[in-house]
């Protein structure tokens, strides 16, 4: 057998723990990425919920044609809608801040966004935040209409 048809043959031991080492450093900069996607896939989720419960309070005031509120607990990180019993949670790491009418703002740490039945709406803005991931929740006072907007922090 010749020289050269033997070196051809395989790899050599530094260049298995090259690869290896490189498989491993790719892995953890992988790992790291998925963890904060988590977060704002969290933050996000958390956002789409809310705009929810205000959409669906703005429709169900048009329809009723009553008064209805979304009303967020600040201390306990939850919101309820004023004609159902049900509270939702929000995660605990979510911090929520809101800027809304004074009015719709009590002592006890709720704070309310209400959509009346000619469409308006006190109007408002929440912020959701978690470390780096921000959403914020805008309500039109005229219009009732909500939206959503990602800012990073």
């Amino acid at each position: 057998m010749n020289p050269t048809a033997k070196s051809a043959q395989g790899f050599t031991l530094v260049e298995l723990i090259i690869v290896l080492l490189i498989s491993v450093l790719a892995f953890a900069a992988v790992s790291g990425n998925i963890f904060s996607g988590n977060v704002s896939t969290k933050v996000q989720a958390a956002a789409r919920d809310v705009a929810s419960a205000l959409r669906y309070a703005h429709g169900a005031a048009l329809i009723s044609h009553e008064p209805i509120a979304v009303i967020i607990n600040l201390d306990n990180n939850s919101y309820r809608i004023s004609n159902q019993s049900k509270i939702y949670q929000l995660p605990s790491e979510i911090d929520i801040s809101v800027v809304i009418a004074e009015e719709e703002f009590n002592q006890g740490g709720d704070a309310g966004i209400r959509f009346f039945s000619d469409g308006s709406s006190t109007g408002g803005r929440i912020t959701l935040e978690w470390g780096q991931q921000l959403r914020r929740i805008d309500v039109n006072w005229i219009t009732g209409e909500v939206s959503i907007s990602d800012t990073a922090a």
